[in-house]
């Protein structure tokens, strides 16, 4: 069990079209201390992104107009956000889903609808790695 105490301040996108999901996890990071960047979709993300320079990303695969294989290839290409965790969220726990996000650049797979630690624990395992810590100013 890690400490999840150590997670105050660090900032979390979460890029998911239904607001449930969105309210839901913003909910759960903002008790553990976390910081919570939301988006609606991959456009709102892209826009929102260099501004924020969140930690750890979690996108929604099935989104209007950017899915989240787009979104995720998208932020893996930009040098800046190329080491930035991305953890794809989605409601199917197939093989394929789970290859083809790692094929755009993936970090990790998470199944909806997610539990607080679930959530909590995928954050610190990426926030908290010690390779994270040499990559902070």
């Amino acid at each position: 069990m890690t400490d999840l105490s150590r997670l105050r301040g660090v900032r979390v996108m979460v890029i998911d079209d239904s607001n449930t999901i969105r309210r839901s996890a913003e909910i759960f990071l903002v008790q553990a201390g976390c910081q919570v960047v939301l988006a609606e979709d991959g456009f709102d993300a892209l826009a929102k992104i260099a501004d924020h320079q969140p930690a750890v990303i979690f996108c929604d695969i099935m989104m209007p107009r950017l899915d989240g294989y787009q979104t995720c290839a998208l932020i893996k290409k930009n040098p800046r956000f190329k080491a930035t965790p991305v953890i794809m969220l989605s409601s199917k726990d197939g093989l394929f889903d789970r290859a083809r996000g790692r094929m755009v650049g993936s970090d990790q797979y998470l199944t909806k609808p997610f539990t607080k630690d679930s959530l909590l624990q995928t954050v610190a395992s990426f926030a908290l790695a010690p390779e994270m810590e040499e990559l902070k100013p």
